[in-house]
C-alpha cells in the first residue's frame, strides 16, 4: 500500500508541477492567436497565481477537516477539468479565467499529497518517501518546458493543457485502487472570510499593476480596484490576528528566522519569476528563437540543481545557512548581470548561457539552505503550516513580480527593456541575499554540527518543491 500512496502522491503533484514548468514557453503562441501582448501573457500566468496563492494555506485545512483522498480526488477532478477548459478556450479573458479555476484546483494538490505520505509512512521511512516523490516531480520540470516547446512548435499551444489529462486519469484509477481509510480531524475550522479577503487583495492589486501600463495610474479603473486590494489585504492581516484558527499565525513572524527567512524568499523568489519569464519570452520574441530551443536555454538550471542542490544542503547543515543564503542569491544576481551582455543577434553559447550556469550555482547554494533556515526555526509540530506560509510567500512574490514586468519593461519587450529587467532581476537576488546575512543566525545546532537527519532530508525536499512549483518559475 505504501508505495502505491507513493505513486498517487507523485502523479498527483506531478500535475501541478508539470503546468507550472510548462506555460511560460507557450506564452508567445497564446497571444499571437488569442490578441493581447504583454497584458494576456501577464494574466495567463498571475491569474492561476492568485488563486494558488490565496487557496494553499486553505489546503491543509481543508484536507484536516474533508479527508486527504477525498480534497485530493477533487483536486485532481477540477484540474482536469479546468485543463480541457483552458485547452478550448476561445478568447483570452475564457482562458484567463480558466487559468484561475485552474489554480484553485491545483492548491489542493501538493498539500493533500504530501498529508497522504505523512499519514501513511513511519518517521524514518517518510523522509526517504519525500526524497523520491522530490526526484518524482523533478522529471516534470526537465520534461514539461521540453514537451511543451515540441508541442508548441508542431500541433499548437493548446496541447499543452492536453499533457495534464493522461496522469490525471492515471491518478484517479489508482486512488480509486487504494483501501485507505480517509481520517477527518476534529474540531478543524476554515478561517472563510481570511480566505475571501486574501484572494480579493491580490487580485486587486495585480489588477491594477497589470491595467495601468493600459490605463494609467490615475484612471479610476485602475485607482479603484488597486486601493480596494490594498484595504482587502489590511482587512486580511487584521482578521489574522483577531481569529482563533488563522490561515496565517502571525505569531510564527516574531522568530527572527522565520522571518527574515520569508522577506529573503519574497525577494528571491520575485526575481525567480520575473526572470524565468523574460528570458523565454526574450528569445522567441525578439530573438526568433522557436519555442524548444527557448525552453532548453534553461535546462542547465534544472541540471545544476539536481546536481548540487543536496550537497549545498548536506554544508548548510554542518556549518549553517547563514552564508549560503548570503552569498548564493548574490551568485544568481550575478549570473543576471552576465547576461546584460546580450546583443541582436543573440549567441546563446557566449552571450547567455556564461549567466544560465552561473545563476544555477548560485540558485543551487540557496534553495535547501533558504528552506532550512525557515523550518529549522519553527518547532516540529509547526513545520507543516511554516512550509504552508513559506510556500504561499514565494508564490504571492511571483505573483506580484511577474504583474511588475510590463512597468519594469517600459510597455515593450526590446534589447533595453530586457536588459531593463534583468537588471531589476539581479538586484531583487541580491538584495535577498543582503537580507539573509543581516538578518539570519545560524542555531547553535548548526554550530555543533549536531543537525537531525531525518530533519536535513524532509528539509532539503521541501526546498526542491519550492524552487520547482516557485518559477519557476
Amino acid at each position: 500500500m505504501q508505495m502505491l500512496v507513493l505513486w498517487i502522491a507523485i502523479l498527483a503533484s506531478f500535475v501541478s508541477f508539470l503546468d507550472a514548468s510548462v506555460i511560460n514557453v507557450a506564452l508567445p503562441a497564446i497571444s499571437r492567436e488569442l490578441g493581447g501582448g504583454l497584458r494576456t501573457q501577464q494574466w495567463v500566468v498571475d491569474a492561476y497565481l492568485i488563486t494558488l496563492g490565496s487557496l494553499i494555506l486553505v489546503a491543509g485545512s481543508l484536507s484536516d477537516l474533508l479527508g486527504r483522498v477525498f480534497v485530493l480526488r477533487t483536486g485532481l477532478l477540477g484540474f482536469g477539468a479546468t485543463s480541457v477548459l483552458c485547452a478550448l478556450a476561445p478568447t483570452a479573458e475564457v482562458l484567463v479565467l480558466a487559468r484561475a479555476l485552474q489554480g484553485a484546483a491545483g492548491a489542493l494538490l501538493v498539500p493533500s499529497s504530501l498529508a497522504l505520505i505523512t499519514s501513511t509512512f513511519e518517521e524514518v521511512p517518510r523522509a526517504k518517501a519525500i526524497g523520491q516523490w522530490t526526484a518524482g516531480t523533478t522529471v516534470a520540470f526537465i520534461a514539461g518546458p521540453l514537451l511543451g516547446g515540441l508541442f508548441v512548435d508542431s500541433v499548437g499551444w493548446r496541447w499543452v493543457f492536453g499533457i495534464n489529462v493522461l496522469p490525471i486519469a492515471l491518478t484517479l484509477y489508482l486512488l480509486g485502487v487504494l483501501r485507505v481509510r480517509d481520517v477527518r480531524g476534529e474540531g478543524v475550522r476554515i478561517d472563510v472570510p481570511g480566505a475571501v479577503l486574501c484572494g480579493l487583495g491580490l487580485a486587486g492589486a495585480v489588477y491594477g499593476l497589470i491595467e495601468q501600463g493600459n490605463y494609467g495610474w490615475r484612471s479610476p479603473l485602475v485607482l479603484v480596484p488597486a486601493i480596494f486590494g490594498v484595504l482587502c489585504l489590511c482587512g486580511f492581516l487584521w482578521r489574522e490576528r483577531s481569529v482563533k484558527q488563522p490561515l496565517l499565525p502571525l505569531s510564527l513572524f516574531a522568530v527572527r528566522n522565520f522571518a527574515v527567512g520569508n522577506v529573503a524568499t519574497a525577494f528571491i523568489y520575485a526575481a525567480l519569476s520575473i526572470g524565468g519569464l523574460i528570458i523565454v519570452l526574450f528569445l522567441q520574441l525578439v530573438a526568433g528563437f522557436t519555442a524548444t530551443f527557448a525552453a532548453l536555454a534553461l535546462l542547465p538550471v534544472s541540471i545544476v540543481n539536481i546536481l548540487l542542490a543536496s550537497w549545498f544542503g548536506s554544508l548548510a547543515g554542518r556549518f549553517g545557512p547563514r552564508w549560503f543564503m548570503a552569498v548564493g542569491p548574490a551568485l544568481a544576481g550575478g549570473g543576471y548581470l552576465l547576461m546584460l551582455a546580450a546583443e541582436i543577434p543573440v549567441n546563446y553559447l557566449t552571450q547567455l548561457l556564461p549567466g544560465v550556469l552561473l545563476f544555477a550555482v548560485g540558485l543551487a547554494a540557496t534553495v535547501a539552505p533558504l528552506t532550512a533556515a525557515i523550518l529549522g526555526s519553527v518547532s516540529e509540530q509547526q513545520a507543516g503550516i511554516g512550509s504552508a506560509v513559506n510556500n504561499a510567500v514565494s508564490r504571492v512574490a511571483g505573483l506580484i513580480g511577474i504583474a511588475l514586468v510590463g512597468l519594469i519593461m517600459g510597455g515593450k519587450l526590446d534589447l533595453e527593456g530586457f536588459r531593463r529587467v534583468l537588471t531589476v532581476t539581479a538586484a531583487l537576488l541580491i538584495l535577498g541575499g543582503a537580507v539573509s546575512a543581516v538578518g539570519i543566525q545560524n542555531p547553535s545546532t548548526w554550530r555543533t554540527g549536531r543537525t537531525d537527519q531525518h530533519a536535513r532530508l524532509q528539509i532539503s525536499a521541501f526546498g526542491h518543491r519550492r524552487f520547482k512549483s516557485g518559477r519557476r518559475p
